[in-house]
């Protein structure tokens, strides 16, 4: 059975300061750090055959914190990084009055169907790629959701959002 370890990346600077990181590389702060050394310690004991991040640096550097113990490298994929935001990119959250209606959104947001298959095909590519392993992969808020969507085969609002640092075990078998 391959068994995926869903990992929200731990909180970085922008986090802190509710600013629209999207698919910036962003940065981890010393409580985004503590978080993945607290995800570090509780894995150590566990049996993980590959470690896999999103190609951008908060996620990164959160996975290979994890994967110190296990003496591993991290490999990287693209179809892990955030969604687009587009224009909300480097925003203020809260200033983003439009952010509840994706109707009045700018047309340069990736698309939640554009999103999901990308979801759909780190799934594929997971099972092909590590057949009956363990894999820890470290992804972000919004693409770790569209993931547990396809996977669940539910609306990515029934999906409950990850804290940062949070781990969500998926069955793929």
């Amino acid at each position: 059975m391959t068994v995926l370890y869903l990992v929200r990346h731990g909180e970085t600077v922008d986090n802190a300061r509710h600013i629209m990181q999207g698919q910036t590389q962003g940065q981890l702060n010393d409580n985004g750090i503590r978080q993945a050394e607290e995800v570090a310690e509780r894995m150590r004991t566990e049996q993980i055959d590959a470690f896999v991040s999103s190609d951008l640096r908060r996620s990164i550097h959160t996975c290979e914190i994890i994967a110190q113990p296990h003496n591993a490298s991290v490999v990287t994929t693209p179809l892990l990084r955030e969604r687009d935001w587009g224009s909300f990119t480097g925003k203020y959250i809260p200033d983003l009055s439009n952010l509840n209606d994706p109707t009045l959104w700018p047309d340069d947001i990736e698309s939640l169907d554009a999103m999901k298959m990308r979801a759909k095909e780190f799934l594929v590519w997971i099972r092909k790629t590590y057949p009956g392993q363990r894999v820890l992969a470290v992804g972000h808020g919004i693409i770790n959701k569209a993931i547990q969507s396809v996977f669940f085969d539910k609306p990515m609002k029934e999906i409950p959002p990850m804290t940062n640092a949070e781990i969500r075990i998926l069955d793929l078998d």
